[in-house]
């Protein structure tokens, strides 16, 4: 029997054997676990970053409908029309009335002119 020995020799190559092979799988599954817990937090981090553009686009969507619905509003009432000129006031205070209004924006262009042909005839 020259190959093998008999006794403890064979028992102790055995077990650290045994070791070595469940240290290698050990190291193994923990470097698969890692690279899977890897893939899973980039698989989140994405997600996340998803779900933010999302967010941002119907934000956006919203200030712009909110916008949209501000500019279609319906314009404001036409200013009234000039007082009729009583006794008492005379037509150069009714004149720069106007001219007033039309400068604040109360009354446009066609408006003024309108108003003081009226009050100059």
């Amino acid at each position: 029997m020259l190959g093998r020995r008999a006794g403890r020799g064979g028992l102790l190559r055995v077990a650290a054997t045994t070791a070595v092979v469940a240290g290698t799988a050990t190291a193994v599954s923990g470097g698969i676990r890692g690279r899977q817990d890897a893939k899973a937090q980039q698989a989140a981090e994405a997600q996340a970053y998803e779900q933010q553009q999302q967010q941002a686009q119907m934000d956006a969507a919203a200030q712009q409908a909110v916008a949209q619905q501000q500019a279609y509003q319906a314009p404001p009432p036409p200013a009234p029309a000039a007082p009729a000129a009583s006794a008492g006031d005379d037509l150069m205070t009714q004149i720069q009335n106007l001219a007033t209004m039309h400068s604040q924006g109360i009354l446009s262009d066609d408006e003024f002119a309108a108003a003081k042909a009226k009050l100059l005839t």
